[in-house]
């Protein structure tokens, strides 16, 4: 969670001194009246099964069971301090603190939420010597190797034993946060390595096919190779594998094979250097988490940036996805770790933000949406046990809502999911048609760019459901237009059938047709051609003029990368004369602020691109395998006339 125990540093002395103090106890509600009260039997607390063979293993992209099936988990989680537990128990009172999480692991079972795993926080309440001074409280100042090794087999085993127990996967996470900085080789790293270590040579933990280890919670920034901290960068990404490969090697030489998930910089925001330095080794997926505001998504606070509305919508937030996630969910699985929203009005969530709607505004549908499509993606809801252990599936009245039955805060849609994703949803209704959001009978992309597809369901009743994740979706020719997790990639100009096909539960088959056209990547219409990439500025489809900002920047960005290495030249060509020293430039990495080729016209009102021989200012190659950015720089302020694009073979 994002500064979860830096925000609360301020209790770090308080908690302390606990323990000079009595408190009342809050007890876990009994479940209800309808849930079977014969009591489970006891786990046995002396051995956890051997997993010799695992229920779920990495393979490729997915979490799969020993059957193929791609298996995607949903949870939430648990901490051990009592002052993030209304103080349920007594300070180090291990009876106590077990009691009461286990009987809020039943208590949040037995109103109906379909869980089947929980993240559990080795919280440094345990592990902290409290005889040293209080700091920042991120978890490996005060660690105490005593004690973590005796209250990880008092608390932290026992519970995780409770949890397997009750059929569910256990997603455990090192104690307190990683601090802001981080470098290979820095004493946060020493104290994961020495965490995992002991972990991972527990008789009970190690080769126990139902525990996962998430390696940290929240790094944001790492030391680069040039001695600069950042939470992006291809230099800072590749010593971000170094550090946690590090702590892979340690837990794998320990003959230990749990699944691992590997974090993020960030707050587990960024993962896209992944692709490029991935963690190698068996059942290793990533660890993200995502809140409102992020990726582009809507948050609550309404956004200058984004011209005062609540946020990117779904857009937005499907492209901020597919940047900074996708990357790693193409090449392994994915497990959000934390997540939540509700209205602020609550004060019950970390994410401030509502449910809204598929393809529009809002953060919890489009989440789902965009992790639905994603197909590899476990994630827990982060509303805190005692609340969730006193849902009830009861609608609320509009006017009268509760943060448990308010439709557009997390718990009521999520409750719903979750029996959804366990297969116990309401049977679907009559099928009558199905339609995409957005798209009539015809499209047009630029060739390098995508469009995502939202498809509906529409029942005779009138509701509709998106169904893009059930549907099949089908080219009629693939070198044009290529389909991809549920977009459409455009890979040359020309021309599509797009044929999208879905069957009902009841065996009711419909699909309907659109005619794709791929158009030119460099269109100068309004509607495709972005003047402020940098700065603000404007630009006339009509007389095509380009005003920039100051320094400015304008033209195209190409969220798949665009291809043009099959042609030799490009050639633009002014149609005024050059009063603000314009430059063409293109960009072979997803980031305005890497170097790109620069091309001036100075004098000139044409520039002509060898694609072959594009270089940057360092003289280091650009590719044309993947353009990201192209377009005109200027000092700003005064227009130019862009005549003509051309790209020849």
């Amino acid at each position: 969670m994002k500064n979860f125990f830096r925000i609360f540093a301020c209790f770090a002395l308080a908690m302390m001194a606990a323990s000079c103090f009595e408190h009342t106890q809050w007890v876990p509600p009994t479940p209800p009246d309808k849930v079977d009260p014969k009591p489970e039997p006891k786990p046995d607390t002396d051995t956890i099964p051997d997993y010799s063979v695992f229920e779920l293993n990495v393979v490729g992209r997915y979490l799969k069971d020993n059957d193929g099936n791609i298996v995607n988990l949903h949870g939430f989680g648990q901490t051990y301090s009592p002052f993030f537990n209304d103080w349920g128990w007594n300070n180090y009172d291990v009876a106590a603190c077990l009691d009461y999480n286990k009987r809020m692991i039943d208590a949040v079972l037995a109103v109906g939420w379909e869980m089947d795993f929980i993240r559990m926080h080795m919280d440094p309440y345990w592990s902290d010597d409290p005889n040293q001074e209080s700091v920042r409280y991120e978890g490996h100042e005060r660690f105490s190797e005593t004690r973590f090794r005796k209250y990880l087999d008092e608390v932290f085993v026992p519970m995780a034993e409770y949890m397997v127990s009750k059929g569910l996967y256990v997603v455990m996470r090192p104690p307190g946060v990683s601090p802001e900085r981080i470098a290979v080789g820095d004493d946060y790293q020493a104290f994961l390595l020495k965490v995992w270590d002991i972990v991972s040579k527990h008789k009970k933990l190690r080769n126990n096919g139902r525990i996962m280890f998430e390696l940290a919670n929240e790094p944001i920034n790492i030391k680069g190779p040039d001695g600069s901290y950042a939470s992006s960068g291809d230099g800072h990404f590749q010593k971000l594998t170094e550090y946690f490969q590090a702590i892979v090697d340690k837990i794998r030489g320990n003959d230990c094979r749990n699944i691992i998930w590997v974090p993020g910089l960030g707050y587990q925001s960024q993962y896209a250097g992944y692709a490029t330095y991935p963690i190698k080794g068996e059942n290793i997926g990533y660890a993200v988490h995502v809140y409102p505001g992020w990726y582009g998504s809507d948050a609550e606070e309404p956004s200058a940036e984004l011209g005062g509305v609540m946020g990117g919508g779904y857009e937005g937030f499907q492209r901020g996805w597919d940047a900074q996630v996708g990357p790693a969910a193409a090449i392994a699985p994915i497990m959000v770790t934390e997540m939540d929203w509700a209205p602020a009005k609550y004060d019950s969530s970390w994410g401030k933000s509502i449910t809204g709607v598929v393809g529009g505004t809002g953060f919890g549908a489009n989440f789902k949406y965009i992790a639905d499509n994603t197909g590899n993606v476990s994630w827990m809801i982060f509303t805190g046990q005692e609340l969730l252990s006193q849902f009830r599936d009861v609608p609320g009245t509009p006017g009268n809502y509760t943060f448990l039955n308010d439709p557009e805060a997390c718990p009521w849609p999520v409750y719903h999911w979750f029996k959804e994703y366990a297969g116990k949803a309401s049977a679907e209704g009559e099928l009558s048609g199905l339609e995409i959001m957005g798209i009539e009978n015809s499209l047009e992309i630029r060739m390098g760019d995508s469009r995502s597809l939202i498809v509906n369901a529409v029942y005779s009743d009138g509701s509709k459901v998106a169904v893009t994740a059930k549907a099949s979706v089908a080219s009629s020719d693939e070198s044009v237009v290529k389909v991809q997790g549920g977009k459409l990639v455009a890979l040359k100009e020309g021309k599509a059938d797009v044929t999208v096909t879905y069957s009902s539960e009841a065996g009711v088959t419909m699909e309907l047709v659109v005619n794709v056209t791929v158009i030119t990547p460099f269109p100068l219409t309004e509607a495709m051609f972005n003047p402020s990439i940098w700065e603000t500025g404007s630009f006339d489809e009509e007389t095509k003029t380009l005003v920039t900002g100051q320094y400015g920047f304008g033209g195209w960005q190409y969220a798949e990368g665009l291809d043009i290495s099959g042609f030799k030249t490009l050639t633009v060509v002014l149609g005024s004369n050059n009063d603000s020293q314009v430059s063409f430039r293109l960009f072979d990495k997803n980031n305005y602020w890497s170097d790109p080729a620069m091309y001036d016209f100075g004098n000139s009102r044409t520039v002509v691109v060898d694609l072959h021989s594009m270089k940057d200012k360092n003289g280091n190659k650009i590719s044309p395998e993947h353009i990201y950015i192209a377009g005109f720089w200027s000092l700003g302020g005064k227009p130019f006339v862009i005549e003509s694009i051309t790209l020849a073979q």
